[in-house]
Formats: C-alpha cells, structure tokens, sequence
C-alpha cells in the first residue's frame, strides 16, 4: 500500500512570504488522516511548521503518521525551508516517539500550572515593585538582545533571530511602557534591585486567558540566593491580581536549574517544542 498526502485546497501565499497548505494523508487514494503544514510567522519563510498531523484510529500503528511526516519534510524543502519544527502535546506519547525516531530534538516546554486561590507568600526580606519607566526603556534594551541571542546559540541565523525579537517585543508591548494587561516588575531584598519578571495576559490554553511569563531574570550577582523562586512567587501574584487562572511559561530544554525550579513550584509539562534540520 502506498501512503501518499493530497492537497484539500490551493497553497496559501502571505504578503511576507509566507506559505500554508493542508493535505489529506492517503493509502492507495483513500484518506486516513490530515497533516498541516505552514512556514513560521516569526522565524520566517525558512522554517516550516507541521502545525498539525492526524491519523484516523482504524489506521493507526501502521507507519502512516511516519510516511506522512517524512513526506510532509519533502513539501517543506520544496518550499525552500530548511528547518521544521513541531509542539507536542506531552501526553501524546506516540507523537513524541515518532518525532525521537525521525530525528527531531526538543527546543523548548511550554509549561502551565493551575494557580491556586490564595495568591503565595513572598520569602522574608523580599519584595516586588513596578518597573519604573527609566528601567523599562534600559530593560527594552537589553531584552530584545538577550531573546535574539538565545536562539542564535540554538542555531538561528543571527539576523533572522534578531528580527524576531524586535518584532516579539513590538508586537508585545506596542505602547511600550503603558501596555495594557503587561506587568514589569522589580524584586527587591535589601534595598537592591536583584531580579524582573515581565507577566502579560494571553490566551494560555485554546479560548482560555490567563497569564504568561516572559522573562523573568536574577541579575547575576544575586544568583544562587533563592531569588528565582521568590520571582517566580512574585509572578503568581501578579497573575492572580489580574484575575488569571493559569500561569503559563515557556523554557529552553537543557535549562535544567530552571525546569527543576518550575516542576517544584507545581507547573507541568503541556507541551514540547521539537525541531529537524532539513538537508
């Protein structure tokens, strides 16, 4: 039998450059499945998305899902992209198994965790402020260069990565300090400014708000002091002032110190971030 993807409809053109298709997945003309296929609107037209990919139960456990990822590989190098990347659900066990055999490695977590209804306690000593809007604009700064960096060190062309980060942040905070539902906020022990943490509100589980995590950082003298944890606290708090049931994150995989961190403070795994060179 062969397995083989037919297009539902016609290739979609963005003004960007952009590409999107849907394909039914087929054995011997007959479909069993789908799989959705896109390049990314942040890294642009060179990376390709499979942005989802089903296969109906009667023909699961057969190789389907298998032949039409390698397949969908082969439409996305046809677009001239030259990475693919995918978010599992981390319960689906199959799923992640396929993309380990296939050769795709984890990128990131994107991680979750319920709040609770009383917001937690900040350590003793410790306390949270909002960013005045001097730090903001010296934060901005910094930010936009530390996010572009931490995707070229995973690979991702220095000017591509830099673009996506100016672009994150512009679309994240469009009138910069005085963005709406964002919250910058300082930890302070001491007297001493140690750490931030940037909470937005966001659509954390499809047509459920809640709120988000986008950077939250020690500064590096204060390190190895519990101040991660009391940002972290912080966060919540900030969250559940807003109103918020859900805290979301995401964190780069090999960020140990920081997963180990986040599962103790009760958030889990919902989905896991892969990606495969194309050659």
């Amino acid at each position: 039998m062969t397995t083989t993807l037919r297009p539902t409809g016609p290739l979609q053109r963005s003004a960007d450059g952009g590409r999107s298709r849907t394909y039914d997945v087929c054995v011997n003309s007959r479909p069993v499945g789908s799989i959705d296929l896109a390049t990314d609107p942040g890294f642009g037209p060179e990376v390709g998305v499979v942005r989802a990919l089903r296969i109906d139960e009667p023909d699961r456990r057969r190789g389907r899902g298998t032949v039409a990822a390698l397949a969908a590989e082969e439409v996305l190098r046809g677009w001239g992209c030259t990475q693919v990347t995918a978010s599992v659900p981390a319960e689906a066990e199959a799923a992640l198994g396929l993309a380990a055999v296939l050769g795709y490695t984890e990128r990131s977590r994107y991680m979750l965790k319920e709040l609770p209804d009383e917001p937690p306690e900040l350590p003793e000593g410790v306390e949270g402020r909002a960013m005045t809007e001097a730090e903001f604009e010296a934060w901005r700064v910094t930010a936009v260069e530390s996010y572009a960096q931490d995707w070229i060190t995973r690979g991702v062309p220095q000017e591509n990565a830099r673009a996506m980060s100016e672009a994150a942040h512009r679309a994240l905070l469009p009138d910069g300090f005085a963005t709406r539902g964002s919250w910058l906020n300082i930890l302070v022990a001491e007297g001493a400014a140690v750490g931030h943490v940037w909470v937005a509100e966001r659509e954390v589980r499809p047509g459920e708000r809640g709120a988000y995590v986008y950077d939250v950082e020690v500064a590096e003298e204060y390190r190895g002091r519990g101040y991660g944890r009391a940002l972290m606290l912080l966060a919540e708090r900030v969250a559940a002032a807003a109103g918020a049931p859900v805290l979301g994150l995401q964190v780069f995989a090999g960020n140990t110190p920081a997963i180990n961190l986040y599962e103790s403070l009760g958030h889990r795994t919902a989905h896991v971030n892969v990606f495969k060179h194309l050659l």
